[in-house]
């Protein structure tokens, strides 16, 4: 087996950019920037977008209604005698 092909495999915090809430996961990805987190110092990572600020996550998500394909070709055909 090759010895050192694999990334390095580290603990990490992300950061959401706009709420300021911290996650600590594990990650490959490097910073030159750290955060303290629960006591101990971390490379830090700033997201836009996570789970604390996603529309999906927060319930804020606007949904609207789309026809299925089936409802679009009988509104279509609705005047038609098929028989």
């Amino acid at each position: 087996m090759k010895k050192d092909i694999q990334p390095d495999y580290h603990q990490v915090v992300f950061i959401d950019a706009s709420t300021g809430k911290k996650f600590l996961s594990a990650s490959t990805v490097n910073s030159d920037t750290t955060t303290e987190f629960e006591g101990q110092e971390y490379p830090a990572i700033r997201m836009d977008i996570t789970s604390d600020s996603h529309p999906f996550y927060t319930g804020k998500q606007k949904f609207t209604q789309a026809d299925g394909a089936v409802d679009k070709f009988n509104k279509k055909f609705a005047g038609f005698d098929l028989k």
